[in-house]
């Protein structure tokens, strides 16, 4: 019996689905359900897959295996001011949130940097494009530089899933969930960082957000911190800018307390600042603190750079005489394509009219639903001067599979469904010396074919793990 024969047996779904849902509880797959800050008890499990989903191999540690050079990439790019000026030359014109962020790094690069210490915790996700010939491909969607989410839940969805297969009877397919830690991964990066910072006394900064839905991921890293007898608070940007400043050597504190790390949970869309924030932002950025990520970094994971990324040569900046790496990076990279105005521009204009069905239209924005899809795309490109705030993209086109969508309140039923893989990766540098790249663990998030964009965090996507073939 396979997890598909199990599919079609009701009576036996019926079963799991009441195991799940009470596993899924007892393993602290969490998510708030009432927003309101003060709300914490009112809470019930974080959407997921009833069954893993299939996820080849050799593709899956093609992911893995290239992390440690995307970290390299996000860190070298963040330092090179030049590319980052000339890269977003085009958005920042017309796109003022990164506008915004830009001008914070170049006040930033104008000043002795504070800090030597360079943290980023990252994830790097892909889709697995279906060519031709049936053969599957890896292909990365983005990176993410800021608030790479799920990381805590992520370790916890293993047990939930070999436990359904246990009792749905296929006790050797729990065999090929794979072990899966990202909390202790990225928790552990975080700690050296702290190390590095050297004061016992200093805290860890999360800078949240008002309402916390997803409080319970940050907990499963936060309370890794706590394991290993590092400090931590949370604060929001409106907390910072009541109790926060700069002491003469420019080091951060907050509420009395010094401040080690931020790192950031928030801060990655428009709507997270006033006009404090960004002050709070620029100050945190010419502290001595660590900034996870520090405002470079953040730059890094835009999508304009993604596009540029692709242009013949450009990676060769990156990873002078090293082809391997340049060729094992852009193996994952589907097409991209500038909206510059100028020739070239006009060229990716008229290809997405002429077939906008084939593409996904991408503005310099995180955190889920922000893309382009079909028709929408010729009613966007109709204001040439707003196009330079976005990129073009092949749309990916991934092997379906079969699965039930586990969600609070929702009917259950048997649903086509797409997948993406996300890949943790953790990278510290002190001044010039790397002393820490890590793959940190994975992340595989599943939702109904109908949907054409939209992660978790949106009510789209639900949490799944990689069952290996």
């Amino acid at each position: 019996m396979s997890v598909y024969d199990v599919l079609l047996n009701n009576d036996l779904i019926k079963e799991l689905v009441e195991v799940a849902k009470d596993t899924a509880l007892l393993h602290g797959l969490l998510l708030r359900t009432k927003e309101s800050p003060y709300s914490s008890e009112v809470v019930s499990y974080i959407p997921f897959t009833l069954f893993p989903t299939p996820v080849p191999r050799d593709l899956f540690q093609q992911a893995l295996q290239v992390q440690t050079l995307f970290n390299q990439l996000v860190d070298k790019i963040s330092r090179d001011s030049c590319f980052l000026e000339e890269a977003l030359a085009g958005p920042i014109k017309v796109d003022m949130f990164t506008a915004r962020l830009f001008q914070i790094y170049r006040t930033v690069q104008q000043e002795a940097c504070a800090q030597s210490i360079a943290l980023c915790l990252n994830r790097s996700d892909y889709m697995l494009d279906l060519r031709p010939d049936r053969n599957a491909t890896l292909k990365q969607i983005e990176i993410n530089t800021i608030a790479a989410s799920f990381g805590g839940l992520a370790s916890r969805t293993p047990d939930v899933h070999r436990h359904i297969l246990k009792v749905a009877g296929l006790p050797e397919h729990s065999k090929r969930v794979l072990d899966n830690n990202p909390a202790a991964g990225l928790a552990s990066a975080l700690a050296k960082a702290w190390e590095l910072y050297g004061s016992v006394k200093a805290v860890v900064m999360f800078l949240v957000e008002d309402i916390q839905r997803n409080i319970f991921d940050h907990r499963c890293i936060e309370n890794e911190l706590w394991k290993r007898n590092i400090p931590v608070i949370r604060r929001r940007f409106s907390d910072v800018f009541k109790t926060g400043l700069l002491d003469q050597d420019k080091k951060l504190f907050v509420d009395g307390k010094e401040v080690a790390i931020v790192y950031f949970r928030h801060g990655y869309m428009p709507d997270n600042y006033t006009e404090q924030s960004w002050e709070v932002r620029l100050m945190m950025e010419r502290s001595q603190a660590v900034k996870c990520p520090d405002i470079g970094t953040q730059l890094a994971g835009t999508k304009k750079v993604q596009q540029v990324l692709a242009q013949p040569g450009v990676l060769e900046r990156f990873f002078p005489n090293e082809p391997e790496a340049v060729a094992r990076i852009r193996a994952t990279f589907a097409g991209l394509y500038t909206m510059d105005i100028g020739e070239e521009g006009d060229r990716t204009v008229a290809m997405a009219l002429a077939n906008p069905e084939k593409f996904v239209l991408k503005p310099q924005r995180e955190g889920g639903g922000n893309n382009i899809y079909g028709e929408e795309i010729c009613r966007v490109l109709q204001e040439k001067s707003e196009r330079v705030a976005y990129i073009l993209m092949d749309k990916v086109n991934p092997q379906p599979s079969r699965n039930y969508l586990l969600r609070h309140g929702s009917p259950v039923k048997l649903a086509t469904c797409l997948s993406e893989l996300g890949i943790f990766g953790a990278h510290i540098r002190l001044g010039t010396d790397v002393v820490w790249n890590q793959c940190a663990g994975h992340l595989l998030r599943t939702k109904s074919a109908e949907y054409a964009d939209g992660g978790v965090a949106v009510g789209v996507a639900v949490l799944d793990n990689p069952f290996l073939v």
